[in-house]
């Protein structure tokens, strides 16, 4: 057994193996953030937009009884307005226009002391609620729309 006395050739270095998965969970993130943005900018605009539109809300009252109380409310640019006429001999009708994100209102028709029926029916972008009541001091209410 020779032994070798001396300088022998340097061992060339190894490549260092790169870690792919930091890179990869920088691409996960990124791309979890830009979908995050652009669902929130998406919603933003339709919130903006559905809050922009105006509708046309009608409240009619039909029937055959005498002295009716209606009260009637609107939502409209966050708030509401509510208003009632009273001592109506139907039929009655109420146009108004609103707009919001929250829109819609609510219809009460309320018979007098001589009874009757009364019928209310409101429109509201493309939605229609009814009813009816009949005898005395008898309510009948339309909302949900």
């Amino acid at each position: 057994m020779t032994q070798q006395h001396g300088w022998s050739a340097p061992v060339p270095p190894q490549p260092r193996k790169r870690r792919k998965w930091p890179w990869v969970l920088l691409v996960l993130v990124l791309l979890l953030a830009g979908g995050c943005v652009a669902l929130v900018v998406g919603i933003g605009k339709e919130i903006g937009e559905e809050s922009g539109r105006e509708i046309t809300v009608r409240y009619e009252v039909t029937g055959d009884a005498k002295d009716v109380t209606i009260t009637y409310s609107t939502y409209s640019d966050g708030g509401t307005s509510q208003n009632q006429v009273t001592d109506i001999d139907p039929p009655w009708r109420k146009e108004l226009k609103t707009k919001g994100f929250i829109k819609g209102g609510t219809l009460v028709v309320t018979t007098g002391v001589s009874g009757g029926t009364v019928h209310c029916k409101v429109t509201a972008d493309g939605t229609t609620r009814t009813a009816t009541a009949s005898g005395v001091v008898a309510t009948a209410v339309c909302d949900g729309f």
